[in-house]
């Protein structure tokens, strides 16, 4: 849905400068221009309860009641952490050539620190792996604002002055 979205949005700046969609091509771009999709751990994995992640800072933020105007969570999301082979095999169709991602923090590290979730990890190499097996590059963010709850609550999350 993000990515049917993006190309939506794509679709209408290029109408706004008045150039024909059919008109425009890869070749229109310079050699290795990349093209791609990107998304957020929080706002498309799900599966918050599953596979021993723990929660975000938005994870919880999302389910104070009238933090959201409707209410909604990340909770499934769009379901990419069971439906990745699908959303990748759109990506492929799309002709993707990369797709940026963020990894969960809470999903390797479900306390924030210590040692690593063995089946977070397990996650992220097959989705990696199905990636590159479709000939899609990743590109992995660190870090996209999802703080675990746990380090939020012991240190007050980056304000903290304590040395961890």
């Amino acid at each position: 849905m993000k990515i049917i979205i993006m190309i939506g949005m794509f679709v209408c700046l290029v109408a706004q400068l008045s150039v024909k969609v059919e008109s425009i091509s890869r070749t229109d771009f310079p050699d290795g221009f990349i093209f791609g999709t990107a998304s957020s751990a929080f706002q498309f994995e799900g599966a918050v309860d599953e596979g021993n992640k723990g929660d975000s800072i938005w994870d919880t933020f999302s389910r104070i009641p009238g933090r959201i105007l409707d209410f909604s969570n990340a909770d499934t999301a769009v379901d990419q952490y069971h439906r990745f082979q699908d959303d990748i095999d759109l990506m492929k169709d799309l002709g993707m050539d990369s797709y940026r991602f963020s990894i969960s923090w809470s999903r390797i590290f479900p306390n924030g620190s210590g040692e690593p979730n063995a089946e977070g990890i397990k996650y992220y190499n097959s989705f990696i792996d199905a990636l590159l097996k479709k000939g899609i590059q990743p590109f992995v963010t660190l870090y996209h604002w999802d703080l675990p709850q746990m380090l939020e609550d012991q240190y007050e999350g980056w304000i903290s002055t304590q040395v961890m």
